[in-house]
């Protein structure tokens, strides 16, 4: 794989915590990987995006009572993650 040299300005407490955490090995390893996993996220909402388009196209526009009901049980889910309700236990 091709390799280019860039200069980066990163915040100063994440790059000393990024080296606490690499140690001796390779920063620009550990960046690339970070960069790679965001890239992989971006294609991935790229992609949702892109398909919700064409459910809208195909479908119409979700009804406001349908996204009401989505935000309240995200709201839900939310809280529950935060209050630790729901989680499992390792054990």
């Amino acid at each position: 794989m091709a390799k280019e040299k860039v200069t980066l300005t990163l915040d100063a407490d994440n790059l000393a915590a990024l080296r606490s955490l690499v140690g001796p090995r390779s920063l620009s390893a550990a960046v690339d990987a970070a960069v790679a996993e965001r890239v992989a996220r971006l294609r991935h909402l790229a992609a949702v995006d892109e398909w919700l388009a064409e459910l809208d196209a195909e479908h119409g526009p979700v009804p406001p009572e349908t996204l009401e009901w989505a935000a309240r049980l995200v709201a839900d889910w939310e809280s529950a993650r935060r209050t630790g309700r729901g989680r499992r236990r390792a054990g």
